[in-house]
């Protein structure tokens, strides 16, 4: 099971993700890999707060600011403004904490 960001990142050299993880820590691995499309198709009809999230990050990714203001709010958080890497590393971190909950 992922318990950390850090192997959670090392997970990035495997061909798929772990099949345990939740839609939005799926759809952020993808993202990682570069396959916005996947990712996207996972998060887009997820109707959850951290899909909302990963679907805001992943508009910003492609430069639609206009969308990904939209889905920053329905996630309920502010629009980020750090560069994207850290952005990610957040929303990992956040996601992963929320698991172990």
């Amino acid at each position: 099971m992922v318990v950390s960001t850090a192997e959670f990142r090392a997970s990035l050299s495997g061909a798929a993700p772990a099949p345990m993880l939740t839609p939005p820590l799926a759809a952020l691995w993808w993202a990682a890999k570069g396959n916005w499309d996947k990712a996207h198709k996972i998060v887009q009809d997820e109707a959850t707060r951290e899909a909302a999230l990963v679907h805001a990050y992943l508009h910003r990714v492609e430069g639609d600011l206009g969308n990904a203001g939209y889905w920053y709010r329905q996630a309920g958080q502010p629009v980020a403004t750090d560069n994207l890497e850290s952005e990610w590393e957040r929303i990992a971190s956040a996601l992963l904490e929320g698991g172990k909950k």
